[in-house]
């Protein structure tokens, strides 16, 4: 508190909630526990609230009941029974075993109060999780409410008016954002400067300013001209909102109980303020998990699923996002002139954002494929697209490759370093390569390559996901990870072959990769 003559000014530092946790004494069965340890023993176990007793030497054993906080509870401690006819009755036990015996009655009190204590922390933390569904009759605006709790809280106090003050994103300025027993017009004034608010800047500092004399209240920077004043801080346990002023047309003092009112008042805006964001965020947060969902649903359907009808050609691919939604996208497409279009692609990036750019390069894909019958011509195109419809940040790994499936020669291109593997009767051989990816540069040449898949042989196509998914020990899976287990197994069909590799990727990945995945098998049956 600081006088000057007849004014002063309060200054009620903001002290820190006592935490009440359940007590040992809250046990009810503790009390019939420990005089049935008596009679069984001839011993007293008897519970000591507090810190251990300071004249050890008149203790057989003391330990303490922890509920696992930090800080101990009282002590359970053992002692010679006193001389009562019930433990006249017994013989007392060696103190070793009543020792024992009280070690082990203390570890079990110790676990009961943990649990509970668990149990007191966990129920607070499904009350904060409970889902905020907004109720659609009934259900007061947040104005109205705002203004309901500062006019109770100002009429509690004999007070004639209250001001809610919230800062700007900036963190610059104070704006009224309601209030009551002020002017209507007072919500129209332009936002004052937090620079200089000297009794809001304190109150934010965790005080509670009371001011009375009205030349202080004009060093202090009071918002409203009335005798007496009080300013709290509005806050959660981790953000500033504002602060909250409470005005008397008399001139009064305050007592440390009406303070403490006015802050819980505060809460109770903080709390009102904090539910409406709350509120809103979890409604904008359904609505868009919806729209992902519904883009999920898209891309899971815009995946090709039955192979097409060509004698002697069977295609069967899948593709993981590890977000829903993603980049990874396989596809095929017939052309004239007996060739069949296939592709395996990786827009590097996540999420929605990969989503699009996936769904985009697929698109460009086929429209360019229509007229293109050389595999990296088509590839130079798209990249052009791509480079010219992006701000320069989006890049993309792609296979193209035109088959002949009269004569099963396959000529392809590549861009990045998706996986390609070819599994024949004698074992497998990689044909990765490394190149530029798509978007790097509009003036990027991609090289033509040529397979001839014989008949009974199947190519597997890949993304990096699948290639660098790595085991618990840290080592990638590796295009021998893809190829080895399906050496041998050439009589499986395409379907057959891509769900091995799916069932592999599972069985030696570690747990919880986070890649988009994407596998395609093309598979040219034996004549």
């Amino acid at each position: 508190m600081a006088k000057s003559g007849s004014t002063h000014l309060k200054i009620f530092p903001e002290r820190p909630t006592e935490v009440v946790r359940p007590q040992v004494e809250a046990v009810s069965s503790l009390p019939e526990m420990l005089d049935a340890y008596r009679q069984a023993t001839g011993w007293s176990l008897q519970y000591v609230a507090g810190p251990e007793p300071i004249r050890p030497n008149e203790l057989t054993w003391s330990a303490p009941v922890n509920p696992g906080v930090g800080a101990s509870l009282g002590h359970l401690r053992l002692a010679p029974a006193e001389s009562t006819s019930a433990a006249s009755a017994c013989v007392p036990i060696d103190p070793q075993r009543a020792r024992t015996m009280a070690s082990a009655t203390a570890g079990m009190l110790n676990e009961l109060m943990q649990t509970r204590e668990a149990l007191w922390q966990r129920e607070a933390e499904l009350a904060a999780g409970v889902p905020l569904v907004p109720h659609r009759e009934g259900e007061q605006h947040l104005a109205a409410r705002l203004e309901a709790v500062l006019r109770g809280g100002a009429r509690a106090i004999d007070c004639h008016a209250a001001a809610l003050y919230l800062l700007d994103e900036a963190t610059t300025e104070l704006k009224l954002r309601s209030s009551w027993g002020l002017p209507f017009d007072r919500l129209t004034d332009p936002p004052r400067r937090l620079q200089g608010a000297v009794a809001d800047l304190e109150a934010m500092l965790g005080h509670a300013v009371v001011l009375e004399d009205a030349e202080t209240m004009r060093q202090w920077k009071v918002p409203e001209d009335f005798p007496s004043v009080v300013c709290v801080p509005v806050c959660t346990p981790t953000t500033i909102l504002g602060t909250l002023w409470i005005y008397s047309s008399t001139k009064r003092d305050f007592t440390d109980r009406q303070t403490n009112l006015i802050e819980v008042v505060a809460g109770r805006l903080a709390a009102d303020l904090e539910r409406e964001m709350l509120l809103r965020e979890g409604v904008d947060g359904a609505a868009i998990k919806r729209q992902v969902d519904a883009v999920e649903r898209l891309q899971r359907s815009q995946l090709p699923s039955i192979s097409p009808m060509l004698d002697g050609w069977r295609l069967s691919g899948w593709t993981n996002q590890a977000e829903g939604v993603g980049g990874d996208f396989f596809d095929w497409f017939c052309l004239p002139d007996g060739l069949l279009a296939v592709c395996v692609g990786d827009a590097m990036d996540r999420g929605l954002a990969a989503a699009m750019a996936a769904n985009a390069l697929k698109a460009a894909l086929r429209a360019h494929g229509q007229y293109h019958r050389h595999a990296e011509q088509a590839l130079k195109q798209v990249n052009l697209t791509l480079w010219t419809s992006s701000a320069g940040d989006q890049f993309a790994t792609l296979f193209y490759g035109l088959i002949e499936t009269a004569t099963g020669r396959v000529s392809y291109s590549l861009a990045g370093q998706p996986g390609v593997v070819v599994v024949g009767p004698d074992g497998w051989t990689p044909l990765t390569r490394r190149f530029p990816p798509l978007g790097e540069s509009p003036e990027t040449d991609y090289e033509p390559f040529g397979y001839e898949l014989r008949p009974g042989e199947a190519m597997v196509l890949f993304t990096d996901g699948v290639r660098d998914a790595a085991d618990s020990r840290g080592r990638p899976l590796g295009e021998a990870g893809v190829a080895e287990p399906l050496v041998g197994r050439l009589d499986l069909s395409a379907d057959q072959m891509a769900s091995l590799i799916r069932e592999t990727l599972r069985a030696r990945t570690a747990a919880g990769d986070r890649d988009d995945q994407t596998v395609l098998v093309i598979r040219r049956a034996k004549a």
